[in-house]
């Protein structure tokens, strides 16, 4: 056995947890340390190597880690290569309105899911607000929201994919149920957003009788990528479903969207390099896989029975578990995998597995909503330094959004 009881273990797992992120710790290190950390206290030690070994065997995990590290690299080639740029700026010329401009921009570059991403759309943001006049912290809430609208029904998110591989629900099903959330997360941002701005009406008109259909050929040239990685994925999952429950389908669709990219970007091998050299792929890589040692080291300490008995006592309610609790987690890790990983561990005492698409569903999005109004958020700080305001201020605006949004997953959760 270990030092403590469990539920004593747990509470100083998570208090360990979030010290280390709020001294900036890299969040692989800190998800696998805090595994580490439970084990010692509340885990008889035979058990944590044997732990540690059956999280690195496991397919599930080894597939997440894969499709991770794939997804980041992808993510990483698009910025070196400055296909990201193009994607941006094709995105820019396409469309004639600022605002729309403003909410679709970030939302596509928020298809890389670069940790603290939000800072490679902030210049692109940047330009297009000055021409509606936003404030900063306008600048940065439409910036901070509208990059994470595309989360929640994108099949490649990791955070989704760890969401559907942890709770065995398909990522489709889970995504459906996500819809209506994001439109509704997408029209608050767009009312909150530009609340009483005024249109921008002397925009520069282009002489070029061609360019619209010059525009469109470099978005889709610099947006295939992506979109054939996610079209594989979703041809993968309806050839071989067994490929897509154990994760595998999106390892093989970022492969072919890497050769995709080498391609179109004529890649050469001192670029392809520069990602390797960052610890930034490896951190998010190391992250995936202590999200998975993490929930193992819990289940190990008995972290589901210890809910399950408040929910037969009537101590705790069990919306509250699938929308409070994950939503707190967020707050509090800052990371999305990471607050799933620990309420898929409370609540696999409650639900057997696999979940009720609308119990992962719910809880997810929970997770994922908490995460984004985090302080922890690395977003949410990069934002606000690079316009230069305070959290408090963009905080006016995020509440309300936050709030709109939660309460619509919910009411989700009770009509479908």
């Amino acid at each position: 056995m270990g030092f403590v009881a469990p539920a004593v273990g747990i509470v100083a797992a998570l208090g360990f947890l979030v010290v280390l992120l709020y001294k900036r710790a890299n969040l692989g290190i800190v998800l696998n340390a805090t595994a580490l950390f439970l084990g010692v206290l509340a885990v008889d030690w035979i058990e944590i190597p044997r732990t540690i070994y059956q999280t690195s065997i496991d397919p599930l995990t080894i597939s997440v880690v894969l499709a991770t590290f794939g997804i980041m690299l992808l993510s990483q080639l698009y910025k070196e290569t400055g296909l990201i740029n193009r994607l941006g700026e094709s995105v820019g010329r396409l469309i004639n309105n600022p605002k729309i401009v403003l909410g679709v921009l970030p939302a596509v570059i928020g298809l890389l899911p670069v940790a603290g991403g939000a800072l490679m759309s902030a210049p692109l943001v940047d330009i297009e607000a000055e021409k509606l006049k936003l404030k900063p912290d306008r600048k940065a809430y439409v910036n901070l929201w509208f990059r994470h609208t595309i989360f929640p029904v994108y099949p490649l998110s990791p955070p989704t994919i760890t969401a559907a591989l942890l709770t065995g629900v398909a990522v489709p099903l889970i995504i459906l149920r996500q819809i209506p959330v994001v439109i509704v997360m997408i029209i608050a941002g767009y009312i909150i957003g530009f609340w009483k701005v005024s249109g921008f009406k002397n925009r520069e008109k282009t002489s070029e009788k061609n360019r619209p259909s010059s525009d469109l050929k470099d978005f889709l040239v610099s947006f295939s990528p992506i979109l054939t990685t996610i079209i594989v994925t979703m041809a993968l999952d309806l050839i071989d479903p067994d490929l897509s429950q154990h994760g595998f389908d999106v390892v093989i669709a970022v492969f072919i969207g890497l050769i995709i990219l080498a391609y179109i970007s004529k890649l050469k091998l001192a670029v392809f390099k520069m990602p390797f050299k960052t610890w930034g792929i490896y951190g998010i890589t190391f992250a995936a896989y202590g999200a998975f040692l993490l929930r193992n080291m819990m289940d190990k300490a008995g972290i589901s029975s210890i809910f399950s008995s408040f929910v037969v006592n009537g101590s705790i309610n069990i919306i509250l578990l699938l929308t409070i609790a994950p939503a707190i987690l967020g707050v509090l890790t800052g990371s999305p995998a990471g607050a799933v990983a620990v309420s898929v561990s409370i609540l696999s005492g409650i639900f057997t597995l696999p979940f009720a698409p609308k119990v992962a569903a719910l809880a997810y999005i929970s997770a994922y909503l908490g995460y984004t109004i985090a302080p922890t958020h690395l977003c949410f700080t990069f934002t606000a330094d690079y316009f230069k305001c305070s959290l408090g201020r963009i905080y006016k605006y995020v509440i309300p959004s936050f709030l709109v949004t939660f309460l619509t997953a919910i009411l989700v959760y009770f009509l479908f």
